[in-house]
């Protein structure tokens, strides 16, 4: 089976966020680091060269692929930060309205800034995002 390419590494996360050439981007994202830890109580990670991770858990799909990731994550890439977030899929659509200026993909949320989104229902939503992948696959020690 193939090898996931995607892992947790021993890279500095601190590291990552300051070689963001983007002045912005980097602010948010040692903001986000700090909401993210606060919200989770896991400390960052860096999982592959460009995701900050807090937590891991393990999966296992029904095709028989399996393989651990980060419970919350983010990234800051050239366009705009990318958090990753298991959002109900019943209330998604409401909430990313609710969420500000945000894009979205099947498991993604595209934000420009952090100013542009309500950072309080941000919160709640990396608390329920936990929630929900814990009950899933139950966390990694």
């Amino acid at each position: 089976m193939a090898q996931n390419k995607t892992t947790a590494t021993t890279k500095s996360v601190k590291g990552f966020i300051e070689a963001v050439p983007d002045e912005q981007k980097r602010a948010d994202s040692f903001q986000l680091v700090e909401i993210i830890e606060e919200e989770t109580g896991f400390t960052p990670t860096m999982w592959g060269p460009t995701i900050i991770g807090f937590g891991s858990y393990h999966y296992v799909y029904d095709s028989g692929h399996e393989g651990d990731s980060a419970l919350v994550g983010f990234s800051p890439r050239k366009d705009a930060l990318v958090l990753y977030l298991d959002i109900d899929p019943e209330t998604r659509e409401e909430q990313l309205k609710q969420l500000g200026k945000v894009k979205s993909g099947k498991s993604c949320v595209y934000v420009k800034r952090l100013a542009d989104i309500d950072l309080k229902l941000l919160r709640k939503m990396i608390k329920t995002s936990l929630r929900r992948t814990i009950r899933k696959d139950p966390p990694q020690k």
